[in-house]
């Protein structure tokens, strides 16, 4: 059965995405594993131990990012994530093999490389391939499918807490986590590669073929495709000779350091949500599953209306509803005291140009994770200090968010990763509310790029005709 493009490069888009699966899921056992008694008499960890597991994560995943900009330029963006598939059922068999503490930093350190590694590729992998009218769908998915993780993570580490009393409390959700991880690394085989990386290596037959897999049912006579292919490879050569070797190459252009700016901002804005904080020290474990479900339902909808809505419209009004919230619960949590963004992935994905691309993303996803181990150490030594009050930081953030991106970030949806590099070489740093007309330039220079690429094609099959 030929399934429709569209469906394809969902399906793909899906599987793919279980890399980020992996994330979300570890992300959530750890508090339940840590409070497990099973675990506490067979480690008997300190304080600071404890505090390891979770940082240990983020800091490999730091390492794995970095990895990963130089892995996906070199060896493709298949093969990087099988290299990082491979790395996270490692990481994931020590820690539930484990004999003795060490072996559980090991594990959660190196799964935490196969995690930086997976959360860098996957979206820059799935806006290379995905169709400019659906692409906010399929990148959407790394976040969704992050949430996704959540879920099972929080009900699964809840189930084996109570349901068990030895060290199945701890070994099971440990174990579970290496099954997707292998199923990602046997599919990736069937997955196909990035066109556009083909194109950069000199594939240009097999980079037709995959674009008609991907948008036409293999026929590499459609006009799309053969128009789109011509576009690739007119801006793969237009670009070679800027390549950027090093991270310190993407400050090196006014277009690139905005591009910088944005992606890692993104980033950083969207740990600043305070959704770590609330994460990591959840007051227990069912508020932590029921949190997760919420956020997976709002996670469902950003990818329903993100295409239609526009990445910059979600994101401002999303910061300034976090932002709302967080002053009820402030206000709250001042008179009864008790004891993410789906974009942030979106954008850093599709913003750079092919021979940025990787090294930009690796870059703010090495921000996310740097910034996520920063809250995760300052969280409770804040909210021990300062209790209600430290829950203020979340609501000033979250409307410098909203300010910062109303001023800088163009909307780009629908655009192709083409026309996004003339969006950023022509668009001033301020935006405003300028954000319409200068989307609207780009597109039209868009337009008149794909009109010149169809002829082109067409051109040259009557000259062979003839």
């Amino acid at each position: 059965m030929i399934l429709p493009p569209t469906v394809y490069q969902f399906l793909v888009g899906v599987f793919a995405a279980l890399g980020s699966f992996l994330y979300g899921y570890d992300l959530t056992i750890v508090a339940e594993v840590a409070a497990s008694q099973s675990f506490l008499n067979q480690f008997n960890p300190s304080t600071t131990q404890i505090g390891l597991v979770a940082s240990l994560l983020t800091g490999g995943a730091f390492v794995g990012a970095v990895l990963a900009g130089f892995f996906s330029d070199g060896l493709g963006r298949r093969f990087t994530i099988l290299i990082g598939g491979v790395f996270f059922c490692l990481g994931g068999g020590l820690q539930t093999g484990a004999a003795n503490y060490g072996y559980v930093m090991a594990g959660r350190f190196i799964g935490g490389i196969g995690i930086g590694i997976l959360t860098m590729i996957i979206p820059l992998y799935q806006v290379e391939l995905a169709h400019p009218d659906i692409r906010g769908l399929i990148t959407g998915l790394q976040q969704f499918m992050l949430g996704v993780g959540g879920v099972c993570g929080s009900w699964i580490s809840y189930g084996t807490y109570v349901g068990f009393s030895d060290d199945r409390q701890w070994r099971v959700p440990f174990g579970i986590q290496i099954i997707p991880a292998a199923i990602l690394s046997i599919l990736i085989f069937l997955f196909p590669e990035s066109p556009r990386w083909l194109i950069k290596k000199g594939r240009n037959e097999d980079s037709l073929r995959t674009l008609a897999k991907l948008h036409s049912n293999g026929d590499v006579t459609n006009m799309w495709v053969l128009a789109e292919q011509q576009q690739i490879t007119n801006q793969v050569n237009f670009e070679r000779e800027a390549e950027a070797k090093s991270f310190s190459d993407l400050f090196t252009t006014k277009a690139n350091f905005h591009r910088v700016i944005l992606a890692c901002a993104i980033q950083a804005a969207t740990q600043m949500t305070g959704v770590s904080a609330i994460q990591y020290y959840s007051i227990t474990i069912f508020y932590q599953a029921i949190n997760s479900v919420i956020g997976l339902i709002a996670e469902a909808l950003i990818i329903l209306f993100v295409d239609k809505l526009g990445r910059r419209t979600i994101i401002i009004w999303g910061n300034l509803a976090v932002c709302c919230t967080f002053i009820v619960s402030t206000i709250l949590l001042a008179r009864f005291s008790p004891s993410a963004d789906n974009t942030a992935w979106i954008i850093p994905a599709e913003v750079f140009d092919t021979v940025t691309r990787s090294k930009g993303v690796a870059l703010a996803a090495m921000t996310s994770f740097a910034f996520n181990t920063m809250i995760g150490q300052v969280t409770p030594i804040g909210i021990a200090a300062a209790h209600w009050r430290f829950y203020i930081l979340f609501c000033a953030t979250t409307f410098t968010n909203a300010v910062l991106f109303w001023a800088m970030l163009p909307e780009t949806k629908k655009l192709t990763l083409e026309e996004m590099n003339r969006l950023f070489t022509e668009s001033p740093f301020f935006i405003g509310n300028r954000s319409k007309a200068i989307r609207e330039r780009s597109a039209i220079g868009g337009v008149e790029m794909l009109e010149h690429d169809v002829k082109e094609p067409m051109d040259d099959a009557r000259v062979h005709a003839e």
